[in-house]
């Protein structure tokens, strides 16, 4: 039976804009012997799939730093403090696209990567997006507006169109819940 390891001592390295850094030192229930390893900590993130009457999905496009390129992605971004998941779900399809919508559902969470960071990613499905006013970005972001009918989604991930993993991820929790 796989068990937790003891953190012995944990000590914050430093702290950036969206993500710190954070040295532990755990003892392995296995051996008894300490390691240290090296943790992101980052805010929850939120993705949404939105849905329009005309059964379209609303994409994104934007450039992409750690890529170095621009890629096609569904709306969403970081939990901010004392925001549920839900509500940075709505203000982040609307911020980004200026689409609202009425019907909200979870849909999935998965844990990004739980090897080197503390963080969740909620999916959310907004049923009926219509849009509902501009685009409200902030100076880091330029970001283009499409939306593609529902049935193309898998056919833009096995292309290679979509890379991004939790975009991936996010259609395929939207199947799973019958998209």
């Amino acid at each position: 039976m796989i068990k937790k390891w003891s953190v012995v001592k944990s000590e914050m390295l430093n702290s950036l804009k969206v993500f710190s850094t954070r040295k532990d030192w755990s003892v392995s229930p296995v051996t008894g012997l300490e390691h240290n390893f090296y943790v992101l900590e980052v805010p929850d993130w939120v993705n949404v799939v939105a849905i329009t009457p005309e059964k379209e999905i609303v994409l994104i496009r934007q450039y992409r730093h750690g890529t170095r390129s621009v890629t096609l992605e569904i709306p969403g971004g970081m939990v901010d403090g004392g925001e549920e998941p839900l509500e940075a779900a709505r203000r982040e399809l609307f911020e980004e696209t200026g689409y609202a919508s009425s019907a909200w559902r979870q849909i999935g969470k998965v844990h990004p990567n739980p090897a080197i960071q503390n963080n969740a990613c909620y999916t959310f499905l907004a049923v009926d997006a219509q849009k509902a006013g501009g685009q409200r970005l902030d100076g880091t972001e330029d970001i283009e507006i499409l939306t593609i009918p529902a049935g193309e989604m898998t056919e833009l991930v096995k292309s290679g169109e979509i890379t991004h993993s939790l975009v991936a991820v996010a259609f395929y929790w939207f199947y799973l819940d019958g998209g």
